[in-house]
Formats: structure tokens, sequence, C-alpha cells
């Protein structure tokens, strides 16, 4: 195994809201946890491409901002996975965004930082650090 490029986004409507994905029974892990954005950058990609991609598929909506907040080495026992975690914050539209991958996720809402659903995914506490 060897680890994986991920671009982690986490979309913000430039008023103090992000926006958080629920995770479907379908989901690949923690079905029910509330989630940023994220995808696997892809060969001969740059990071800006890859989350303009993601955005759209996961959201179905177009970055107006891309700004990059750091790194994290993700190391995660349950499922086995090893991620380099780019993290970005991305400014869209509100009235835009929709599920772009019902397979993945079956809600989104825009939350404040200070008020966040529950369950969180696991590893977005560490995202939303940079984030803040």
């Amino acid at each position: 195994m060897q680890p994986s490029v991920s671009c982690v986004f986490v979309c913000h409507d430039g008023d103090g809201r992000i926006l958080l994905a629920r995770r479907s029974a379908r989901a690949r892990d923690e079905p029910g946890a509330w989630d940023c954005g994220a995808g696997a950058l892809e060969f001969g990609e740059t990071f800006e491409a890859a989350v303009t991609r993601e955005v759209g598929e996961e959201y179905s909506a177009r970055p107006l901002e891309i700004r990059q907040l750091g790194v994290r080495n993700v190391l995660r026992a349950d499922p086995p996975s090893h991620w380099v975690a780019v993290v970005f914050a991305v400014l869209v539209d509100p009235a835009g965004v929709r599920i772009g991958e019902p397979d993945k996720f079956d809600e989104l809402a825009w939350f404040t930082p200070a008020a966040l659903p529950s369950p969180l995914h696991s590893q977005l506490p560490a995202t939303l650090a940079l984030f803040r």
C-alpha cells in the first residue's frame, strides 16, 4: 500500500457559514457522519483543478475562490488508509449548491463553526482547525 493525495475542501459562503454533507448509508466509511468535501488528486492535475472538479461533482457548484490552508498526514486504522490531505477553503454561492453525488451524500446544510451537527466525521475536527 502507498499513500494517496487528497484535496480536502471546506466550502464557505463568505459570511461565516460552512457547508457540510451528511454521508449516506452507501458511503465508503462513517455513514451518517457530517463531513466537508474531498477527492483524490488525479495524475497530472493541479490542486486547484482537482478542487474545482470535486466541488462540481459533489456539490454541483463552481468555486468562486480557492485558498490553500495547510497539509495533514492522515493515517487511519479502520479502514486502513494513508492520505496526504491538502486542505483548502473554497468560497461558493449558496444558491448554486446541491447534492451532486446522491450515492455518497443524503443531505447538505450550512452551519456556523460554533454550531456544528453531530456526528462529525472522525477527520473533520482536525480539518476545521486549519480553517479557523
